[in-house]
């Protein structure tokens, strides 16, 4: 019985009738979510509203039947089945004006049991922890949606139901709640049903969508496929354009639609030419209480003066070869061109023909701050809108805040492309500026490419942590002439081989089927050399151990691949680049330093590795302030400075705040018998007491729970026993090898 009921969907709605007097308002709907998010669209006034309130028992069904894990639920009253296990974030927040925060929280917990706890709720929503006193009424709208969202995962419920859950939010607080809802999908403690209005979101944080007409479900699409036809938007929800009328194609079933789309021939459009789209960032007079407009509403605000433009896919047939295959339009993978069109419209339209010649579909991207209208497919003004400030942030008299400003929109834009299979960019240093941020913030292994005059020089503030690759334009791009035509076509056509061959060795995988190995990060310097390779031969079997010297890049490369979805746990043996960030090394952390894992909440093994050592380079570059302290010439280049009780202290605090903001299971051993090759008996940092100092801050600070625990070990770091103990920790915490699904986002 234990088995069937395991099996049963999350939710299954089966000819679900509602009536409002004698008004129709949903119609035999059928929906099944089996686990994970599902999100259901459609324009106002389809039911979709009214389809939340009666799974929640608020509305009384006329017919059919609505079951959670195959309980039937239909007939239960509100209360009945939010015991059951379903949880309900309405639209509009509903809470009480008068109750703080802390109140709100008391009233919802305790309901059934499970890991969602009060604390765990200020850990995952800090701004609520900041405001717990303050009553409803004086939160901002985003703090009101995550309120209302706490509330429900107070409950634990097996099922949460969220009614337009972006609604009226700020850009970067939709993207946050867009975050959460795809770490509740992957977590799978519960299931997610998602009504809302925002293609975006709704495409990002499920693999299908549901599309409601006239109180039924008119169809259920694959996300990735809605999310890149911004037609098919248009043809179902109306979405970007005015005048679409609310009646649908409801006579074609899912199956059908895409061969339907590709058989309706195009209009003729005159080569050449742009629509030309209109954006009111304000549609309705502001106020000094207003919240900003929602992309989506401005979006289906805008107005299209012409349609003259030619289609990408007609380029790419056009110089395709005789007898190559054609991939319909909606959905295949794209290569984004992008950069300042206003300044290099010439030589990124070159790139975009070159790749285009190759049989890809490309996405030509304006991200130009001065405002002036492009022939594109994505211009600077829809860029713009995916700043937090909107248009006015990105639009103005400052070049350099501009810069700032569009590089983040665009960045944010890109979050929210489903279907890149790499990015292109060519321009100077104010061009590699806006795209860089972007690419990073993009998967590695996507390819990358920035063609610039600065690529000669010091490329790391560009490139980061990611796998971007910079091409020299030797000549400034500035013009079209015999070099830069050369050294254009070779990055196009770079990044076109990079392209297809991704594309080839996905496919190849796909069809032969076993699964890779789960890959493990860990973090080494030479001074934990022996550990790190005791724990990789002991895991070489079962995982692939990806290893990361800790020089303050190495950490961000590996967080990196983290938030990529490519790793399957993390072994942060040496962290030392947190003593470098804190005391002015030269091999420094980030302030975002264990953030990633923060975020995707990946099993954790951590150590104190080399938290006894600060790097410098040569001697006579360490600051004065350091002059009295104890050194050690590593080699001629680096000097290597012990650190100091309370700089250990300090380190300690540090990094028992980050464990504290870590979900997930989090194991982090410190070794009693020194942290280093260095920090041992006769070597020239062994310091017991700056080790107990380090220990006992991070004692004091983190918060153990049974996900979260400090352990001890009465061995030096660099012990065959201390790799051991590290080994035993990671395997119940992975799962029983080959299991764990790789998940790239």
């Amino acid at each position: 019985m234990s088995e069937v009921r395991r099996a049963a969907p999350a939710l299954e709605v089966r000819g679900l009738d509602v009536y409002y007097g004698h008004s129709h308002a949903l119609q035999g709907v059928d929906l099944t979510l089996d686990s994970g998010v599902f999100s259901v669209v459609g324009r106002n006034g389809m039911g979709k509203t009214t389809l939340c309130k009666t799974i929640m028992g608020l509305l009384r069904a006329s017919g059919g039947s609505v079951r959670v894990r195959g309980e039937d639920i239909t007939r239960l009253s509100s209360a009945r089945i939010a015991k059951a296990g379903v949880g309900y974030v309405p639209q509009g927040r509903r809470l009480w004006r008068s109750l703080s925060v802390s109140e709100h929280l008391s009233l919802a917990a305790g309901m059934r049991r499970g890991p969602w706890t009060i604390d765990r709720i200020y850990e995952t929503f800090p701004r609520l922890a900041e405001r717990k006193d303050h009553g409803g009424g004086q939160l901002s709208g985003g703090e009101q949606q995550m309120l209302a969202i706490s509330r429900a995962l107070l409950t634990n419920p097996h099922l949460l139901i969220m009614d337009e859950p972006t609604e009226g939010l700020a850009p970067v607080i939709v993207a946050q709640v867009e975050e959460m809802l795809v770490r509740l999908g992957e977590d799978g403690d519960m299931s997610v049903l998602v009504i809302e209005q925002n293609i975006g979101v709704a495409t990002a944080i499920s693999k299908k969508v549901a599309i409601m007409v006239n109180g039924r479900v008119n169809r259920i699409i694959d996300s990735a496929r809605l999310a890149a036809d911004r037609e098919l938007q248009q043809r179902l929800l109306g979405v970007g354009v005015v005048g679409v009328h609310a009646e649908l194609d409801t006579d074609i079933e899912a199956a059908d639609a895409s061969t339907a789309a590709e058989a309706r021939p195009a209009p003729p459009r005159a080569a050449g030419t742009a629509p030309i789209r209109v954006y009111i960032s304000n549609p309705t007079l502001p106020t000094r209480w207003s919240q900003p407009a929602p992309i989506a509403r401005i979006e289906a605000a805008a107005r299209t003066l012409s349609t003259g433009v030619t289609r990408i896919e007609d380029v790419a047939r056009q110089r395709r070869p005789a007898g190559a295959s054609v991939q319909g339009a909606s959905g295949p993978p794209v290569v984004l061109v992008a950069g300042t069109l206003d300044t290099k419209g010439e030589e990124l339209r070159f790139i975009r023909d070159v790749i285009a010649g190759q049989g890809l579909r490309t996405r030509l991207v304006d991200v130009s701050t001065s405002g002036k209208l492009s022939t594109c497919d994505v211009s600077a003004q829809e860029i713009a809108l995916n700043h937090g400030r909107g248009g006015s942030a990105v639009f103005g008299s400052d070049r350099g805040a501009s810069v700032t400003a569009m590089a983040d929109a665009f960045a944010n834009w890109l979050r929210r492309q489903g279907n890149v299979a790499g990015i292109i960019s060519a321009g100077g240093s104010g061009g590699a500026s806006l795209v860089a941020p972007a690419m990073r913030a993009l998967p590695v292994g996507v390819p990358k490419l920035i063609i610039s005059s600065v690529a000669s020089g010091d490329v790391g503030p560009y490139v980061g942590p990611a796998d971007i690759t910079m091409m020299y334009s030797v000549t400034d791009v500035q013009g079209l002439n015999s070099i830069s035509r050369a050294v254009l076509a070779n990055g196009a056509n770079a990044i076109a081989g990079m392209v297809k061959a991704r594309l080839d060795n996905q496919a190849k995988t796909e069809r032969n089927a076993p699964a890779d190995l789960p890959a493990v990060g860990i973090t080494m310097f030479g001074v934990t050399t022996p550990a790190v390779q005791k724990i990789a031969a002991d895991l070489r079997n079962d995982f692939e151990c990806l290893v990361f010297h800790a020089t303050g890049v190495g950490g961000r490369s590996m967080e990196k691949l983290v938030d990529s979805g490519m790793l399957a746990a993390v072994i942060d043996l040496t962290t030392t680049e947190v003593c470098d960030l804190l005391m002015g090394g030269v091999f420094p952390a980030t302030d975002d330093r264990f953030g990633a894992i923060i975020r995707s909440r990946l099993p954790f093994i951590g150590s104190a590795g080399a938290l006894d050592m600060v790097n410098f380079g040569a001697p006579d570059t360490i600051p004065e302030r350091y002059g009295q302290r104890k050194f050690h010439v590593h080699n001629p280049q680096v000097t290597l400075m012990r650190t100091t009780p309370e700089e250990n202290e300090r380190i300690g605090r540090w990094i028992g705040d980050k464990l504290n903001r870590m979900d997930g299971p989090v194991r982090f051993f410190l070794p009693e018998g020194g942290v280093s090759a260095l920090d041992a008996p006769g070597q020239p940092f062994w310091d017991p007491e700056a080790d107990a100092a380090l220990f006992t801050a991070l004692e004091r600070s983190v918060r153990q729970t049974s996900n979260r625990q400090l352990i001890r070990v009465k061995r030096h770091i660099n012990e065959p026993e201390f790799a051991s103990a590290i080994v035993n920790a990671l395997r119940p915490l992975v799962g029983r090898p080959g299991t764990r699904r790789k998940v790239a986002r």
